[in-house]
């Protein structure tokens, strides 16, 4: 069984695709450097930075041909709710990231796919097949073997990784609301407005001053998810999201090998096996909504 169609690709998606790859790998790089950043900072302070420069960089990219047009929303009250999701996402996954290692976290946030089927099916009402079912719960038993729930202690962080999967996969879901309903430049904008906003208010309280090294860690981070974001952006110019889908996953393999050389963390049996049966629960369903969609 294989994922990708058998017909030859036109040139252009091959270019989307490394464009979207490179952006995947960005975001691991994003995440490793929040990791060292949270040795030094407060967590909360670190997704304060992640907001603040990724907005900043937008503002001085898009606001000078964009104007006023960058905050006019045809759905005021659905770009605040997904923002507001993306804020919990990163809050959730730059807090765990402090405490447990890239690889372990990559595993379970592969999960936000398969939290896409269910909640689709518990809020838009969706119908699923059986075998996209199995698929679903053979994602979610892989999520067990990496948790081990009972047979070794579970630190706490990691079920900030699942709440951060259902967080991304309900800012999915009002991604695809927003479709055709607001601008791309004025999407991006919102995702991380909320973020800003409410980090901006909070981060005087756990407030640590930065250096002229700290500094530029901070503004890495946020400057790494804004570039990231473009490049996504960029690449389904080229391609379609169906095509690049499976790619999402090459992130385990970033974050495995960066968590590996940046901070001595190797991935045990237990989280390769349960990694590859998440991977695979959510190439298969990839594969049957593209032989829903051709019939």
């Amino acid at each position: 069984m294989t994922v990708l169609s058998n017909s030859p690709l036109p040139v252009s998606s091959y270019r989307g695709i490394f464009l979207f790859c490179t952006a995947v790998a960005l975001f691991a790089v994003m995440d490793s450097f929040a990791k060292y950043a949270g040795q030094f900072f407060n967590p909360l302070q670190v997704v304060w930075a992640r907001c603040f420069f990724h907005i900043l960089l937008l503002v001085i990219f898009l606001g000078p041909s964009n104007g006023l047009d960058l905050i006019r929303t045809n759905n005021l009250k659905m770009q605040i709710l997904r923002s507001m999701l993306l804020l919990g996402a990163t809050i959730c996954i730059f807090t765990a990231v402090k405490y447990i290692p890239l690889a372990d976290a990559g595993a379970i946030a592969a999960t936000s796919p398969l939290f896409v089927i269910v909640l689709s099916v518990l809020i838009l009402k969706e119908k699923i097949s059986a075998r996209r079912w199995a698929a679903v719960a053979c994602g979610f038993v892989g999520a067990m073997i990496v948790l081990r729930p009972g047979l070794s202690m579970v630190h706490p962080a990691m079920f900030l990784v699942v709440l951060m999967s259902l967080f991304y996969a309900l800012y999915q879901l009002t991604t695809r609301h927003l479709a055709g309903v607001d601008s791309s430049s004025t999407t991006a904008f919102y995702s991380v407005l909320v973020g800003t906003v409410v980090m901006s208010c909070v981060a005087p309280f756990i407030w640590v001053m930065p250096d002229l090294m700290g500094w530029l860690l901070l503004a890495l981070v946020g400057l790494l998810g804004g570039v990231s974001h473009f490049i996504m952006i960029v690449a389904f110019k080229y391609t379609t999201a169906s095509t690049v889908a499976p790619f999402n996953y090459t992130q385990l393999i970033w974050m495995a090998v960066i968590g590996y050389f940046a901070f001595g963390n190797l991935p045990d049996g237990m989280t390769i096996l349960g990694a590859a049966i998440i991977v695979g629960s959510g190439l298969y369903i990839i594969h049957r909504e593209r032989v829903n969609k051709e019939a």
